[in-house]
């Protein structure tokens, strides 16, 4: 039996944007705090308590920011640290996965505040909670434009660090490797998203308050934001804790990496693949073989696959 014996190398596996990631957050930390003091002290002044529920929703959000962003330095703070096996790049889906969980709670106390609002209509003074609540939007869509472009689901421009003994080529195949996604920025942005559509709607239901006396329509088009939130939350659950399981995180990359090894009759008798990190995948695998390859050939069949970042393969001769 051959194990490929690799030199020391470190296990940085650390998104392409990280840093950016964490200033953008750290940004609309600032706004949204900022947004939820002015939205709690015109509640407390206006009397309005649709404000003052708005404002402490805020503040939720602004816990869940808080979250993204400690990940971010605890992760780059402890990217060399030794006691990672396969460094800090999962830093961002635990705190995703916590934000998300947030998210989910947020979405419960929406709607259940809606409920009561129906069963119990309160008086609104609409002029100034809809005031407060186009002022929100309007963070609230600087916020999104500051988490977009780089957000997992439409910024892919990444390029996956490898160790100097893997040389792999990352253009090949670059557009099926979809693990590069940031689950971390992926939840501040959902965070910023559903304040917008929160906003958005109580803008809507403020208005045909106003204009036709529908006080329902407030707490109606609340409910609605609520389950749209609860959808968005359970989405980045799955998507999280799939990484922090250690799914296979391409099925079709796994059977690629069998078809290029699994040749002159050799086998593949045992394959793990999972997810390091933004734009990083780790392999493990072992092969079963009649011939006199060595871990380094099998490694070079492999050099195509974009974003391995971390492969280890054990060669048993038959």
């Amino acid at each position: 039996m051959s194990l490929a014996a690799d030199q020391t190398h470190d296990h940085v596996f650390l998104g392409a944007d990280h840093d950016r990631n964490a200033r953008r957050t750290f940004w609309v930390i600032l706004l949204t705090a900022a947004m939820m003091v002015a939205e709690i002290a015109a509640g407390a002044a206006f009397g309005s308590l649709a404000l003052l529920a708005d404002g402490f929703h805020m503040a939720t959000h602004a816990g869940a920011l808080a979250i993204a962003a400690g990940a971010y330095l605890y992760a780059r703070r402890h990217a060399h640290d030794p006691r990672y096996s396969f460094g800090t790049g999962k830093v961002g889906e635990l705190a995703g996965f916590a934000s998300a969980v947030i998210l989910g709670g947020v979405a419960l106390l929406i709607a259940y505040e809606c409920v009561l609002r129906l069963l119990q209509p309160a008086p609104i003074r609409f002029d100034e909670a809809i005031a407060v609540a186009v002022l929100g939007l309007v963070v609230n869509i600087v916020s999104v434009f500051l988490l977009h472009d780089s957000n997992g689901h439409h910024h892919h421009d990444h390029d996956a660090h490898d160790d100097d003994h893997h040389d792999h080529d990352h253009e090949a195949d670059h557009h099926h490797h979809d693990h590069g996604h940031d689950s971390n920025l992926r939840a501040a942005y959902l965070h910023v998203l559903a304040d917008a559509l929160t906003s958005v709607l109580a803008i809507i239901g403020l208005v045909a308050g106003r204009s036709f006396g529908w006080l329902w329509m407030d707490p109606l088009v609340g409910l609605v934001g609520a389950a749209v939130i609860a959808r968005w939350s359970w989405m980045l659950i799955r998507q999280s804790s799939a990484t922090l399981l250690d799914t296979v995180p391409d099925q079709t990359m796994a059977k690629k990496v069998r078809t290029n090894i699994e040749s002159d009759g050799d086998t593949v008798t045992d394959l793990h693949f999972w997810r390091l990190g933004p734009g990083h995948a780790g392999l493990i695998v072992s092969v079963l073989t009649p011939t006199a390859h060595d871990a380094d050939w099998y490694k070079q069949r492999l050099a195509g696959l974009a974003g391995l970042s971390h492969v280890t393969v054990e060669v048993t001769r038959r």
